[in-house]
């Protein structure tokens, strides 16, 4: 066996100052400078999902493409799902899942829209042939320095796509899942430490951790474990598409003790390990990782 190679955490990803850059929501990994890391050349499975199926949402791109990749390779089938304007990117994911040779499906859709929510549930157990691993990760962030600047109609698309569409698929998913599934949420420090400009985005993640932590007693009886990944500053195009200001942008991830954004890659594994059956008693969890900063 070769020995594993040490790297300084520090120095491992870029470190700000960033470049100015904007994008029309929801932007384009395929598009920033520079360009995010997900795990495409670095992540290496070990079978850990194999013959799993997965739902994720929110795939093309972020947290959601990260856990993608990881997922088929470590043997896992996967459905992602994306906003037409995502094309590009999933068409990059989907690549990458059958390269594996695992299923990768596309499904592009509003998740604003209840009756497309129950579709996708559909279309992934029908074409998945089942499915165990359901990733709640697609989410809306725009920054707004007032709230006398957050519209009712911006209001209710982060609401939406952040809090109602885990709301439907979840109950779409259950009837479907058995002993030893698996529901992920994507939560954020921003539940716990909310930024001033992030009224709206910083609620949803406030839900996001509550309803985890109570869908998890509830469904704990079923033998379904629920839990959540919650990132600090991390390189996705959120940032770049009214996520953040372009003075934040510049230093974005600068303020963390290691001084630096995390890249989604450095979070697949976490949620690979909150799906794998060897974390069984793991349930109703918040796994934080932010660079030495924000909570939990």
């Amino acid at each position: 066996m070769s020995s594993v190679s040490m790297n300084d955490p520090r120095a491992k990803y870029p470190q700000p100052p960033f470049k100015r850059q904007s994008q029309p929501w929801p932007g384009l990994a395929r598009d920033m400078d520079p360009r995010p890391d997900h795990g495409e050349h670095s992540y290496k499975g070990s079978g850990r999902l194999l013959g799993r199926k997965a739902l994720v949402t929110g795939g093309d791109s972020g947290m959601g493409r990260a856990a993608a990749i990881a997922f088929a390779r470590e043997g896992a089938d996967v459905l992602i799902n994306y906003l037409p304007a995502e094309q590009p990117d999933a068409d990059e994911v989907l690549q990458l899942i059958e390269a594996e040779g695992r299923i990768g499906i596309g499904v592009p859709g509003d998740l604003k829209d209840e009756e497309f929510c129950r579709s996708l549930v559909a279309r992934a157990v029908r074409d998945l042939g089942g499915l165990d691993i359901v990733v709640n990760n697609a989410a809306r962030q725009q920054t707004r320095e007032s709230i006398m600047d957050v519209s009712s109609e911006d209001f209710d698309a982060t609401m939406k796509t952040n809090v109602y569409a885990p709301f439907w698929i979840i109950k779409a998913t259950l009837p479907h899942l058995k002993p030893g599934s698996a529901i992920i949420g994507t939560s954020s420090e921003q539940a716990t430490d909310p930024s001033p400009e992030l009224y709206d985005y910083a609620q949803t993640k406030a839900a996001t951790t509550n309803y985890v932590k109570s869908l998890a007693k509830q469904l704990a009886p079923r033998g379904i474990r629920v839990n959540a990944v919650a990132p600090g500053p991390i390189w996705t195009p959120i940032q770049v598409s009214g996520g953040a200001t372009m003075e934040k942008l510049e230093k974005f991830g600068g303020m963390t003790p290691l001084g630096r954004p995390g890249q989604p890659a450095e979070l697949g594994s976490i949620y690979v390990q909150l799906a794998a059956a060897d974390a069984s008693y793991a349930t109703g969890q918040v796994y934080g990782s932010a660079g030495g900063a924000g909570q939990p």
